[in-house]
């Protein structure tokens, strides 16, 4: 279970709930009642709360994250909404949630700004932070057509900056770390990446007949070389393919790092604060 790795590390955990398809279309396709949407959503975040009574401890801080996912098919957006369906469509689901222990929402595998800037419009109508994890496609670009950049522009300037941070999810990180540029502000505000453990396309993921589950070892190295690029980055994990020990592999190999730019960044900090005094 992820919760011994964290424990193991001593590391924080964000558990994440099994929600990300409980709004009331997707429930709808597999014959449940628009009623059964809060039922749903409320136990899978107790469930993650019984969870966090057992393993929580000061070492090991739990978060509790509920999911949401896109209306619509992740990898083709076939139909788009506008802002207002958006934010009117995930207003139930963020709603429900709103009133439960969760901590945060994270919509992931989002792929085109109005959806996400809907979602994260509905979650600041009820005072919940909200995370927005973009899907980066082989070709650096969300299925919809936007760049990264583009798509955490548009939706930081639609909002007001509302999303606590941006994150991306759903396909390797070699996809997508050659066009993160350090020092630029839309890069600065991803502070997440939670990747696939394969290297294929979604196409070719689409057609698979079985798990393609990668190197867990090089799946960490590149998730290291990813901290050398993004300053903010310090919430880490796996997607689809991935399990326990990818988890502990970038535990194994990310903490180091991590660790030691930390403490050079505090250093720098201080000198900055010491000559300025001065």
């Amino acid at each position: 279970m992820f919760a011994n790795v964290a424990r193991k590390y001593d590391v924080g955990l964000i558990l994440e709930s099994p929600t990300w398809r409980a709004s009331p279309d997707w429930m709808r396709k597999i014959g449940y009642a628009d009623q059964d949407v809060a039922t749903v959503n409320r136990k899978a975040i107790e469930l993650l709360c019984d969870i966090r009574k057992e393993y929580e401890t000061e070492n090991c801080p739990i978060v509790i994250n509920a999911c949401v996912g896109p209306r619509g098919d992740a990898y083709n957006p076939t139909t788009k909404m506008s802002i207002e369906e958006a934010q009117a469509y995930h207003a139930t689901q963020i709603g429900i949630i709103s009133q439960t222990n969760a901590d945060m929402i994270t919509a992931l595998a989002i792929n085109y700004p109005e959806e996400a800037i809907g979602i994260a419009k509905a979650a600041k109508a009820v005072s919940i932070p909200v995370v927005i994890s973009f899907i980066v496609g082989a070709n650096d670009r969300l299925p919809a057509g936007h760049t990264l950049k583009e798509a955490i522009e548009t939706v930081d300037n639609a909002t007001q900056n509302s999303p606590i941070y941006y994150m991306i999810n759903c396909t390797h990180p070699s996809n997508f770390e050659h066009v993160l540029i350090p020092g630029e502000a839309w890069v600065s505000r991803i502070h997440s990446v939670k990747g696939n453990a394969s290297k294929k396309s979604h196409a070719e993921l689409e057609k698979s007949k079985e798990l393609d589950s990668g190197n867990p070892i090089e799946f960490a190295e590149h998730n290291r070389a990813l901290l050398y690029k993004l300053k903010n980055l310090n919430v880490i994990g796996g997607c689809c393919g991935t399990d326990c020990r990818h988890v502990e592999e970038i535990c194994k190999v990310c903490l180091n790092t991590f660790n030691q730019m930390k403490n050079s960044r505090h250093k720098e900090i201080e000198s900055k604060t010491s000559t300025t005094n001065d």
